[in-house]
């Protein structure tokens, strides 16, 4: 029932498809399609460009806190991180896990330096370290740093703790865009 409230929200405010997809780079770099919900305007990665002058994140990876390209609901969405709900399809799919470094898109890996790409060592996730850790507040050597920390240390109690540790990320929100 969530999930259709959610839907319907998207699209009675916003015209185009509720969900959206992109390739993105899975277990050693293997592109997947990526669902989430839309929270942007339909066109949102040709607008992206304009925009790069306002990116608030260091590294190949675009953030902004008060994005224009963001929709009303889709505020709310991210806030909750509601729009993320749709990559359990993924799950189900074996392209992601719930836990692991969060999916990069392909143009991101492109630029990765060669340490950074161990973090496509290991399946990625829905959720990680970075998450519980505060999210677009962490600069991008620091979030792969995080990264392939997890990957050289990653166990069952890692990621059951960092489970744990998801919900009161989302909840506060603290970092979220």
């Amino acid at each position: 029932l969530p999930l259709l409230l959610v839907a319907l929200l998207i699209r009675l405010t916003s015209p185009g498809p509720v969900f959206f997809r992109q390739l993105r780079a899975g277990r050693g770099g293997r592109p997947f399609v990526f669902h989430k919900f839309r929270s942007m305007m339909c066109g949102a990665e040709r607008q992206r460009a304009a925009l790069s002058s306002q990116n608030e994140q260091d590294g190949p990876i675009f953030k902004m806190r008060k994005d224009p390209r963001v929709t009303r609901v889709g505020r709310l969405l991210r806030r909750w991180s509601l729009d993320e709900l749709p990559q359990l399809w993924n799950v189900l799919k074996g392209d992601i896990s719930l836990v692991g470094p969060r999916s990069a898109t392909l143009d991101e890996v492109g630029k990765y330096e060669r340490w950074q790409r161990r973090r496509l060592s290991v399946i990625g996730g829905i959720t990680c370290t970075w998450q519980v850790s505060g999210r677009s507040q962490i600069p991008f050597r620091e979030w792969m740093r995080l990264d392939v920390r997890y990957v050289a240390g990653r166990s069952w109690w890692s990621d059951l703790r960092i489970l744990a540790l998801t919900m009161p990320a989302v909840v506060s929100g603290r970092g979220a865009c």
